[in-house]
C-alpha cells in the first residue's frame, strides 16, 4: 500500500494497461475470442448481454519488465482471461505465474472438489 511505489504501484500499471488494450488487444480477441484461455468463462453466456465481449486481456510479458521500445505481438504476447483468472496470474510477483500453471491449479482444485 502507500505510495512508495511498492507492489500496489505496479498493479495500478497493469490495470491501466488491461482498459486501455487498443488495437493489439482487439486483435488478440479477434484471433483467441471472448472466452477465458485459462478456465473457459464466456462473461456474455454467464452474465448475459450487458457483460458480452467484456474480458481482460493479459500480456504474457509482465509490463514491468519490458524495457525500452516494445511492439507487442497480439496473437504471441496477449491472452484473453476472465478477472478471476487473471487475478490468481498475478498473485505472484515479480513473475506472475504462467496460464499453463493457472490451468493446471484450476484442474487440481475441480478434481479435488469432486472427491469431495
Amino acid at each position: 500500500g502507500g505510495t512508495g511505489g511498492g507492489e500496489g504501484a505496479l498493479m495500478g500499471v497493469h490495470v491501466n494497461a488491461v482498459w486501455r488494450r487498443g488495437k493489439a488487444g482487439d486483435k488478440c480477441l479477434g484471433h483467441y475470442g471472448n472466452r477465458c484461455t485459462v478456465c473457459g468463462l464466456s462473461f456474455g453466456e454467464t452474465y448475459g448481454g450487458a457483460a458480452e465481449g467484456y474480458v481482460h486481456v493479459h500480456h504474457l510479458k509482465p509490463l514491468t519488465s519490458i524495457g525500452g521500445e516494445y511492439v507487442v505481438d497480439p496473437i504471441a504476447d496477449l491472452r484473453p482471461v476472465c478477472a478471476n483468472c487473471h487475478a490468481v496470474i498475478h498473485q505472484r510477483t515479480p513473475e506472475p505465474y504462467a496460464i499453463s500453471e493457472v490451468v493446471e491449479m484450476l484442474k487440481a482444485a475441480r478434481a479435488a472438489a469432486r472427491q469431495r
